[in-house]
């Protein structure tokens, strides 16, 4: 499997605000939909129910480059870009298929935590083979 996930995603006019274009709630949930389906497909997802762990978002970062409106097709690229002993860095790049404009560029900070006590928890050599750095932006 890649590193580098593509998750792909139809605005729908259920998407768009008051001003015409897909509103940055909808943004944040293609962020979040991207990355549990790249865990849930790389076997991410698996090894951290088996270590009875949970991955939770410290911060997002998003820079709105471009408009998404109703009916366009958004590829959302997603990758690790860095993984520290709790401590996970994902990116994101969001291309309007139809002219490959990036419309946006976001990061997550995530986190590890352990479900029983609520507390952080190093991240296993196993999560880290299943969803490897990429150090340099697809």
């Amino acid at each position: 499997m890649s590193p580098v996930y593509e998750h792909v995603v139809q605005v729908t006019t259920d998407m768009v605000d008051g001003n015409g274009h897909a509103n940055n709630v909808a943004y944040v949930q293609w962020l979040q939909d991207a990355a549990v389906q790249h865990a849930e497909a790389s076997g991410c997802s698996e090894a951290t129910v088996a270590l009875g762990a949970t991955w939770v978002v410290r911060s997002h970062r998003i820079e709105y480059l471009s408009q998404a409106f109703a009916g366009d097709t958004i590829r959302v690229l997603t990758w690790v870009a860095s993984c520290g002993r709790v401590r996970s860095v994902r990116k994101y790049k969001l291309v309007r298929a139809a002219d490959q404009r990036v419309v946006a560029e976001a990061e997550t900070n995530w986190v590890l935590v352990d479900v029983r006590m609520g507390r952080p928890r190093a991240i296993t050599d196993e999560i880290k083979r299943a969803l490897p750095v990429v150090s340099e932006e697809p």
